[in-house]
């Protein structure tokens, strides 16, 4: 006889409904892969009328998360309702706490609770599992803790937010500026709620950090991860990236180094035939290293109903197949707090300044970095109809303090127009 996980889902939006469809779709698919019949028991949602697409008649409801979380016909919660605290949190501490397994996809919750929560689950003997909230379908937290678990990982990169690599390639294709296709991403329907959580690195820095807690055996530590959104981006820099064989890609990037965990989500240049360089669209790409294995490249749809309900089945799946890890790959309570880096690895560095059409011009700002210990690899004047100069630099190697003590002096030059752009090269 077949035994059956029962399940309770928390949030009815376009991931659960997803998850929904799968299991009713697929059901006898999972019970041979799994050798259990998985079943949804109860449901809770905003609201109980709304058209969905998907009959949930058959299901328990209840209107409060934490009431589903604990009910007596359940065995496992998966929480797709999103959001750091409020009900989320709630009812996956109760669901914890009530000895029930959970499955979510929620990266803010992990990414400023997950050590805590990962104690909690551990302690009880439950299993969280969370492989839908980074990357979407692609099956990345798997790849970390099971896959490479015979590697000393040495760096974890990626674009890990489909609406700002859409944004960025649409740029370069259409021509258009920031403003008009970020106004385009809301009408689609890309953004969330709150359009920082996107275009300001927030959502991809929550991926960031809990791949750096099971890459580097810490503890999930997002204050630490260093962000800069892609608001300040112009097809200017588009193009001019292009003009050098580079494109302008939102990137996450987290290494050990003698300084310590270095974790930043920012805007940076990578060279225009790598794997990231080709990524187009809303898609992600994670890109792994390890000692013994060299480098993996992950790639695939980072949102939407399919994508992540796959994800979240996946990790139904294991733990209905008995698979039981650590949160994130060792046990929490023995990890550590692992010190911030207290400044970025050195690299090149892509400079974008305006400068006013003046003889000397170009030679007092070389001066100015020739001073901070900052040579000049490459250096691009265009034609210009007024008196403005537009000037591309790649410098060489440097640490990025230096580049912050040539950049506050150049003002005093009076030779600069506005504010420079500074983006980092990065080497992948």
């Amino acid at each position: 006889m077949t035994d059956t996980l029962r399940l309770g889902i928390a949030g009815l939006g376009t991931v659960g409904v997803g998850v929904v469809k799968i299991i009713q779709r697929q059901a006898d698919l999972l019970t041979a892969r799994t050798g259990k019949r998985i079943e949804i028991s109860a449901v809770s949602a905003r609201s109980r009328d709304k058209d969905r697409g998907v009959n949930t008649a058959k299901y328990g409801w209840e209107d409060d998360p934490v009431a589903l979380a604990v009910r007596d016909d359940i065995d496992m919660f998966v929480e797709l309702m999103g959001g750091s605290d409020g009900p989320a949190k709630a009812a996956t501490e109760a669901a914890i706490a009530a000895g029930k397994d959970v499955v979510t996809a929620n990266k803010a919750l992990l990414a400023l609770h997950g050590q805590e929560l990962a104690v909690a689950a551990e302690a009880r003997n439950v299993t969280l599992r969370y492989e839908a909230a980074v990357a979407g379908g692609i099956p990345v937290i798997k790849a970390l803790t099971e896959g490479l678990a015979g590697n000393e990982i040495t760096r974890v990169a990626g674009v890990m937010n489909g609406t700002c690599n859409y944004i960025l390639t649409q740029m370069e294709a259409t021509g258009q500026g920031y403003n008009a296709l970020f106004e385009e991403c809301g009408r689609l329907g890309y953004l969330e709620a709150d359009p920082n959580l996107d275009v300001g690195g927030i959502d991809a820095g929550h991926k960031l950090a809990l791949l750096a807690a099971i890459a580097f055996g810490t503890r999930v530590d997002f204050d630490a991860v260093a962000l800069q959104g892609i608001q300040s981006i112009t097809l200017q820099d588009i193009r001019r990236a292009g003009d050098m064989g580079y494109k302008i890609k939102l990137l996450g990037v987290a290494q050990m180094t003698g300084r310590g965990l270095e974790q930043r989500m920012t805007p940076c240049l990578v060279p225009a035939s790598s794997p990231l360089g080709q990524l187009e669209g809303g898609t992600n790409m994670v890109v792994l290293e390890g000692d013994s294995v060299g480098q993996i490249v992950l790639r695939g749809a980072g949102a939407g109903e399919g994508p992540t309900a796959s994800a979240v089945l996946s990790d139904i799946c294991d733990i209905a197949r008995g698979i039981r890890l650590p949160t994130f790959g060792q046990p929490a309570a023995h990890l550590k707090a692992a010190p911030p880096a207290s400044a970025a690895s050195p690299a090149p560095y892509y400079l974008r300044l305006t400068l006013k059409d003046k003889p000397g011009a170009l030679a007092k700002v070389a001066t100015v970095l020739g001073d901070n210990g900052i040579s000049i690899d490459r250096m691009r004047q265009y034609d210009h109809p007024d008196q403005d100069v537009p000037v591309l630099i790649v410098t060489h190697v440097t640490a990025r303090p230096s580049l912050d003590a040539a950049l506050a002096a150049l003002p005093a030059t009076g030779v600069v127009e506005g504010e420079p752009v500074a983006l980092r090269i990065e080497d992948v």
